[in-house]
């Protein structure tokens, strides 16, 4: 009898080992454009797909808009606004995300999102702050001005990389900024010595991150940035939160 017990348990060890273990959450990244379309969007989104089948959450991708419904929206821990630009979704499917951000729905916008719904208030508080202009891609020096985020918690005090930096309108000055960047460093910078370029905030019963970054295809061949970016889906999905000192 101990021998069979012991070796049902020894298969069951061999079997859990063996079997692959499923994504615990999921997440929704969502490119649709009206406007200029970046053309880092397929290689982002293959990005956030290795990303998730490397950290354990499962991604669906889509331009299709009708999926933001009441209903669809609740599977995802987390929705992703990937250099998403102008008007993309119609009445019905800003109530839908407004319910889901309020349900405790996260959301992580990538350069262009703050590019998006400019008639839309809500979404402004949501992403952090609309876009104003930019100059030519350059190298310049970011500051990071809060290194107990997973985003930003691996990088240099001064990470000097190169990227479209936007200038920005109508920013929220309930986020918590992460990053800023050196105007001095570079040209074409209009916000002064605040200029935040990457941001997180809990937002009416939800969680949103921004990050300006991610303009260049290489941005997502850059290690440090792709840890970036899964630190701020971390954040999002509810893997991280401000008072714990690291991810479970």
């Amino acid at each position: 009898m101990i021998k069979i017990i012991l070796a049902l348990l020894l298969s069951g060890v061999l079997y859990a080992q063996a079997a692959p273990v499923p994504p615990t959450k999921k997440i929704l990244v969502f490119s649709k454009t009206t406007g200029f379309r970046h053309d880092c969007i397929p290689t982002a989104k293959q990005a956030i797909m290795q990303l998730g089948a490397t950290h354990g959450f499962a991604v669906d991708t889509t331009e299709d808009a009708s999926v933001f419904t009441t209903a669809n929206l609740q599977q995802y821990a987390a929705v992703i606004f990937s250099c998403t630009t102008g008007d993309v979704l119609n009445d019905a499917q800003q109530t839908a995300f407004q319910a889901y951000i309020r349900q405790g729905g996260g959301f992580v916008g990538i350069h262009a999102a703050t590019d998006t719904e400019y008639d839309w208030p809500w979404y402004n508080r949501l992403v952090g702050a609309w876009f104003l202009s930019h100059p030519r891609q350059q190298t310049a020096t970011l500051l990071v001005t809060d290194t107990a985020h997973p985003a930003t918690r691996h990088l240099p005090a001064n990470w000097v990389r190169k990227d479209e930096w936007y200038n920005f309108k109508d920013l929220n000055p309930d986020v918590t900024v992460l990053i800023k960047i050196d105007e001095s460093s570079y040209e074409g910078g209009q916000n002064g010595d605040y200029h935040p370029m990457c941001w997180y905030h809990a937002f009416e019963g939800g969680r949103a991150f921004y990050t300006a970054m991610g303009h260049t295809i290489a941005s997502y061949q850059d290690p440090l940035y792709l840890q970036h970016l899964l630190g701020g889906i971390q954040y999002a999905i509810g893997n991280w939160h401000p008072k714990k000192t690291s991810l479970p």
